[in-house]
């Protein structure tokens, strides 16, 4: 256990302690966006946090203990990716990859470019994004096939299932990140948590389980309806789980919910995983999953045998 009493402040994060958990070795956090006013935001746009950057991100590393980190371009920019691919050079290619938003309009080159500077795939927001339909999902999937990379997906759940027809045809992988914007509240009621089930189990998905404190209802990582909820995800398709802290938080920073504490974050992913289960499935979700996903190298080390879960015990979410 880290020493309690040491102040662990990192900025755009709630708390002052390091993790009750230690997490292995090249742990990965799937899931951060950084802002910068030098780049203008999107028209459109409606969440406009304050600058949060690599500096800034780099304190809450040393906070929760990970070292390999996923940028996505956040909905304020559009499909202006410049601010997520300075990110990507100031953190190195061993340490950073990243994911873009596009619309399909981009020559072969420019995607072969982002591709370059370490983007592995495309977000496609319905929630809160200035880009993209359910008209354009297919082909822009296609543009990004050749490439290698995944589409990850943010839409209503009732988008989800009017989409599964074409959700089933996507010739890349998808990823649903905040827990597939699926609330506690549906999950065994609404058809689209049966549909990520069943998309994760067949391998066509990957899950990030990030963003709980979006998706609870008590709008806090601790709400204890998220276990069950994440331990579906778990017991599923475990080689398919990656995790994320939606650092710096965004909707926290324009006051919609409380600012989330971190390091509670990576206490409530270890509890999801399993006391008896926590080093295999942790080392699985932080480390060794993202690798696959990601393109880092796999460390040789890494454990990913665990497949058992224990037993754990509709809203219009405003997300970045």
């Amino acid at each position: 256990m880290q020493d309690q009493c040491r102040d662990a402040s990192a900025p755009f994060s709630a708390g002052h302690g390091f993790p009750e958990t230690r997490i292995p070795a090249d742990g990965c956090d799937c899931h951060v966006h950084v802002y910068d006013h030098r780049f203008p935001s999107a028209p459109e746009a409606r969440l406009h946090p304050p600058d949060a950057g690599v500096e800034e991100y780099k304190a809450l590393q040393r906070r929760i203990g990970t070292r390999r980190v996923v940028l996505v371009t956040p909905s304020t920019y559009g499909t202006d990716n410049r601010c997520m691919t300075e990110g990507l050079r100031r953190l190195g290619s061993d340490v950073a990859r990243g994911v873009a938003v596009i619309d399909g309009s981009e020559s072969d080159a420019e995607l072969q470019h982002l591709n370059d500077l370490g983007v592995r795939g495309v977000r496609f927001n319905l929630s809160l994004g200035v880009v993209g339909s359910t008209e354009t999902l297919l082909p822009v999937a296609e543009r990004i096939a050749e490439l290698g990379w995944h589409m990850q997906i943010l839409m209503a759940a009732d988008a989800l299932v009017e989409m599964e027809s074409v959700l089933r045809r996507l010739p890349v992988p998808m990823v649903f990140d905040h827990f597939g914007r699926i609330s506690p509240a549906m999950r065994g009621r609404h058809p689209a948590h049966r549909l990520i089930l069943d998309l994760l189990d067949s391998g066509a998905a990957w899950i990030k389980l990030s963003g709980g404190y979006i998706v609870s209802e008590q709008r806090s990582v601790e709400d204890p309806a998220l276990d069950a909820l994440a331990t579906d995800y778990l017991r599923t398709a475990p080689e398919r789980v990656i995790w994320g802290s939606d650092w710096p938080h965004a909707t926290a920073s324009a006051g919609l919910q409380p600012m989330p504490d971190d390091a509670r974050q990576i206490d409530r992913l270890a509890h999801w995983a399993g006391q008896s289960a926590r080093t295999a499935a942790l080392e699985q979700v932080l480390v060794h999953n993202p690798a696959v996903l990601y393109g880092f190298d796999v460390p040789t080390a890494a454990s990913a045998t665990s497949t058992t879960m224990p037993t754990a015990v509709a809203t219009d979410f405003f997300i970045s």
